[in-house]
């Protein structure tokens, strides 16, 4: 496997990332909780989908920067942020790839932020969403930044029931296109992630985002000029006949 040319260093072969503890309810009980606001370590999450424009929860600081050992795919199904169970919508997960890194960005919560964040996140991303946790580093990008982070990050693997799985571009666009959920359409979600590494990460290049964006923006003229054909038709039944 390739590195990529993007990351700093190529990464060595390296043993299986830490697993972090699934978050749930008895992970922020009145124990943990109370370890949490006394302490003075904080906890950095890393997201790399939604969570780059939408974190959803309070933070103290948030820094952009990439994690090592993985490629972002959108081989994960959502049946509630962006899709429904008739029409499941593409999100990103991450797929272990020694030579590839992925850009996104980390959120530093303290305190009482702890098990707020981390309450709201075990319901969106675990029980809504099908995703795990582990522990990865995290490697600022600015300058001067000194050691990578130790962060938290949201992992949709193989063996959750809304795994979908490799396609190809065009299909994976063409899924998009006709797919919405609670947190809005499929196309808001591709749209956005592009224009944050587009924007934010403009040295980095994630060949499989752009290619589904390149593809979907192709598709949407032609869905177009079908859809005001079919008004036409509809509004002007005796012009089909001729």
């Amino acid at each position: 496997m390739k590195r990529d040319p993007q990351c700093p260093e190529e990464c060595p072969s390296r043993p299986e990332p830490t697993p972090a503890p699934r978050i749930t309810p008895e992970l922020t009980g009145e124990a943990e909780d109370a370890e949490l606001k006394c302490g003075s370590a904080p906890v950095w999450i890393f997201g790399y989908g939604s969570l780059v424009w939408r974190p959803g929860f309070e933070f103290t600081s948030r820094k952009v920067g990439f994690i090592r050992g993985y490629s972002r795919r959108f081989w994960q199904g959502d049946t509630f942020h962006r899709g429904s169970e008739k029409m499941p919508g593409r999100v990103v997960t991450l797929l272990e790839d020694c030579g590839a890194c992925t850009w996104g960005v980390a959120y530093e919560v303290r305190g009482e932020q702890i098990p707020a964040s981390l309450q709201y996140l075990n319901m969106r991303e675990a029980v809504l969403g099908g995703y795990d946790t582990k522990l990865v580093k995290f490697h600022p990008q600015e300058k001067d930044a000194e050691e990578p982070i130790q962060a938290l990050v949201y992992i949709a693997t193989p063996q959750n029931p809304s795994y979908l799985g490799p396609a190809s571009e065009e299909d994976i666009a063409a899924q998009i296109i006709v797919s919405s959920g609670c947190a809005g359409h499929n196309i808001e979600y591709l749209l956005r992630l592009a224009d944050f590494m587009r924007y934010f990460c403009p040295q980095a290049e994630d060949k499989h985002l752009f290619s589904i964006e390149e593809a979907l923006i192709s598709i949407l003229p032609c869905l177009c000029c079908a859809e005001e054909s079919l008004e036409e038709t509809a509004s002007n039944p005796q012009k089909s006949k001729g």
